[in-house]
């Protein structure tokens, strides 16, 4: 499989691992138009890769994802539905979790929003304790509903979920290995080993028993999915709309907190 066209995702294959690094280290490995393609794409071509039988996801510098690019809130939502309709949100989702390889996600910084939703659909999630977890979609009036509203209640339980999701405020990572959110919450220089020796484990074992697995687990996640997913995505693109996110997207260029109204 030739991973060469990849501009903002970095591939290394170490044995029967391959490691995929988001590589824009300047904007926190914010997930913009391109790099949401190439997430698109990159698990579809993983997913045909015979060489590889467990993949490492993580980030390049400080930070693991910083989630979507906020610059696209000073666009209109209309120019926002051209360059990333619902499809794509759709299509990133679905073809993370069909992957049959599992996926161990490396967290060394925080993970917020998409870049959130993205490790925590990962198969295991180990995280520096430093790192932060969160989904701040409501804190610019918008809904969770790109994977949050699929993903979180499933790890973590309704409850503790709906409380992270309506109010947007970050959890540490050693409290989301507290509540289940993630597997592991280890110092910042463990990441990666720690990753990397639970994917060569994994691409070193019993591969269709590993993969099979796997997949009769995700039944109950792909249910999940088509449930809420459609719905989330849905109501996101609604309130895109709304007084309260124009009102945010305003705020932020203005360097000032938001003030909501409801509308």
């Amino acid at each position: 499989m030739d991973y060469s066209r990849y501009e903002l995702i970095n591939v290394e294959k170490v044995g029967k691992v391959a490691v995929f690094t988001l590589n824009r280290p300047d904007a926190l490995n914010a997930i913009n138009a391109q790099l949401h393609t190439e997430l698109e794409d990159i698990f579809v071509d993983v997913a045909r890769d015979h060489d590889v039988n467990a993949i490492v996801l993580t980030g390049a510098g400080r930070a693991f994802s910083a989630g979507g690019d906020v610059k696209a809130m000073g666009t209109s939502p209309q120019e926002r539905l051209k360059r990333s309709p619902t499809t794509y949100a759709r299509r990133l989702i679905h073809n993370l979790i069909d992957v049959e390889q599992p996926i161990i996600a490396a967290v060394n910084g925080h993970a917020i929003g998409l870049g959130a939703t993205i490790a925590l659909f990962c198969d295991i999630i180990i995280a520096s304790e430093k790192a932060k977890i969160g989904d701040p979609h409501v804190k610019v009036g918008l809904v969770a509903g790109d994977g949050g509203a699929v993903i979180w209640p499933l790890l973590c339980g309704l409850a503790k979920a709906k409380e992270y999701l309506m109010t947007g405020d970050p959890v540490s990572a050693t409290e989301a290995e507290r509540i289940g959110l993630i597997n592991h919450a280890v110092p910042p220089d463990q990441v990666m080993p720690k990753a990397m020796e639970m994917a060569e484990r994994l691409a070193s074992g019993p591969t269709k028993a590993i993969r099979w697995t796997k997949m009769a687990c995700n039944k109950r996640l792909r249910d999940e999915v088509n449930l809420v997913l459609e719905a989330g995505l849905a109501a996101e693109t609604i309130s895109m709309f709304t007084e309260d996110h124009r009102e945010a997207a305003r705020a932020f260029s203005e360097k000032r907190p938001p003030v909501f109204k409801g509308d």
